[in-house]
């Protein structure tokens, strides 16, 4: 009897912890649904450096698939400062096109405005051809930045076809084209 009642109890607290850990994980994405509305999942992937998992990454598109809006939204495995996270975007910047000159004076820029991230936080950047880029901390705006130039060089660190991360690019993707932004033709 004693021992029916302690795998009833152990049960209980698994399904009772597990359901915990699902309403925890669950994120408020409400900042992507009001900026690209309605707003549809188009891939997911993980980005691993050196068998590191450093972050997940989550494309979420317009329900019109030529829609120019989309959001990139991160969640980081790893905690970095604000300034090696803009510095990390600067490097990516040139290794798809962008001039020296040019991803410094980005990098300058985003080092002035990123925080320092830990474990499990988010940073979200949302792509409108009215706005330009809108980068979210933790669903919360932190920056603006007009401009169609860093929007592609920016989102490109991610969606390029030259970009440094082709397999995450392919699961960001899924069976989807890349945002007019990045590729006027599919």
């Amino acid at each position: 009897m004693m021992r029916k009642n302690v795998f009833k109890s152990s049960a209980t607290l698994f399904v009772t912890l597990s359901l915990v850990s699902g309403l925890c994980s669950a994120r408020d994405i409400s900042h992507i649904e009001f900026a690209v509305n309605p707003s549809q999942l188009q891939g997911a992937g993980r980005l691993n450096f050196w068998g590191f998992h450093v972050y997940d990454a989550t494309l979420y598109r317009a329900g019109n698939s030529s829609s120019p809006e989309f959001a990139l939204d991160i969640q980081y495995q790893r905690s970095f400062s604000g300034s090696a996270i803009a510095n990390r975007t600067a490097d990516e910047m040139k290794k798809i096109g962008v001039s020296e000159t040019q991803a410094a004076i980005w990098g300058k820029e985003l080092a002035s405005v990123l925080p320092n991230i830990e474990s499990g936080q988010t940073l979200t950047g949302v792509y409108s051809p009215k706005a330009g880029t809108t980068l979210f901390y933790e669903g919360k705006k932190i920056a603006q930045i007009s401009g169609a130039d860093f929007s592609k060089a920016f989102f490109g660190i991610w969606l390029d076809p030259k970009t440094s991360v082709p397999k995450l690019r392919a699961e960001l993707l899924g069976n989807g084209c890349p945002p007019p932004l990045i590729s006027g033709v599919c």
